[in-house]
């Protein structure tokens, strides 16, 4: 198969691969926050989400990942120069810790089938940027093909996701002032 076949095939499926470990994380928090509504509302929502976590992960998710490693391995068996490249041995190591962060997502679902996630929703919020973090780092490796490029990317999102949180915070303890201040009127 032409390497730009391969290759185009890789993207597509690295893009559904990320699409669905963002999306999973959701999932877990909208499934947590759903434990504090009233009874039979909790249950209705945790089990529908249950059920959209179960084939979110099985339909695309596992399937993505898989199909994204099959192209890049072909990709790699047609030009194996590729892995005496610095930038390419990095990635493959930012590849090897996306399927830990991966596994980690198998691992809240299967806690999630056993009826309780043991992180809090703040914690699966901070647990997902470690996805986009992987996700820029690699971005920057395949596009400028220098150590230095991922290294300032990753920075980047770092700052960024620094400072979105301080954001939420505050963000956080205004609206939370603000509905205390009109409830106490």
């Amino acid at each position: 198969m032409d390497y730009l076949y391969l290759k185009s095939l890789h993207i597509i499926f690295v893009t559904t691969w990320f699409a669905g470990l963002f999306y999973i994380i959701r999932l877990f928090i909208y499934y947590k926050e759903a434990e504090d509504k009233p009874e039979l509302e909790s249950a209705i929502l945790r089990k529908q989400y249950l059920l959209m976590s179960k084939r979110l992960l099985y339909m695309i998710t596992w399937p993505s990942a898989i199909l994204a490693s099959i192209f890049a391995f072909w990709m790699l068996y047609n030009v194996p120069a590729h892995l005496t490249q610095p930038w390419m041995l990095i990635k493959l190591g930012f590849v090897l810790a996306l399927y830990l962060y991966h596994y980690s997502c198998q691992m809240i679902y299967n806690q999630m089938t056993q009826g309780e996630i043991k992180f809090s929703a703040f914690g699966l919020r901070i647990w997902n940027e470690v996805a986009t973090i992987i996700l820029f780092a690699c971005v920057f490796l395949v596009v400028l093909k220098t150590t230095i490029g991922w290294i300032f990317g990753v920075a980047g999102i770092v700052g960024v996701s620094v400072l979105l949180m301080l954001g939420i915070k505050v963000y956080k303890s205004i609206r939370t002032k603000n509905s205390w201040d009109s409830n106490g009127k």
